[in-house]
């Protein structure tokens, strides 16, 4: 018993001590990087669009998501095609700096959970305020 368990551990420290061939040779491939270019740059540029579109596109499902839990589909959408650019700026000035810093992502985490814990002591009214805001924004999206 004893020595089946020593030759079992002895294949598992050579098996770890050579590592998988298959990474070696995916490894070395002489510097270049893989993509659909042969120029890094141009890859560079493709990945960064991909990840842009798709964190879009995700960011936007969210949002519908959000808003479909209590709108229809299309007033929901009005509500976002309402949105200020002033706010859309303020909205991306706010995550960049929650994801530039922790000290910043305390501040944002913090302001957000003091507004949320405001709206909930005067839910009744905050409710009355939101749903007028979100109106105003329906309006504005059906007229653009």
């Amino acid at each position: 018993m004893a020595t089946k368990l020593k030759e079992q551990a002895r294949k598992a420290a050579s098996a770890v001590k050579s590592g998988p061939v298959g990474l070696k040779k995916l490894a070395d491939n002489g510097g270049e990087l893989h993509g659909p270019s042969p120029n890094p740059a141009t890859n560079l540029v493709i990945a960064d669009i991909v990840l842009r579109t798709g964190t879009t596109l995700a960011r936007r499902a969210v949002e519908r998501g959000v808003l479909g839990s209590s709108y229809s589909q299309s007033k929901a959408k009005s509500i976002l095609r309402g949105r200020t650019v002033s706010e859309t700026l303020i909205h991306g000035a706010l995550a960049r700096v929650a994801l530039s810093s922790i000290p910043g992502a305390i501040v944002v985490g913090g302001a957000l959970v003091a507004k949320t814990l405001y709206d909930r002591s005067r839910a009744r009214q905050a409710r009355a305020e939101g749903a007028a805001d979100l109106h105003e924004m329906a309006q504005d999206g059906v007229e653009d």
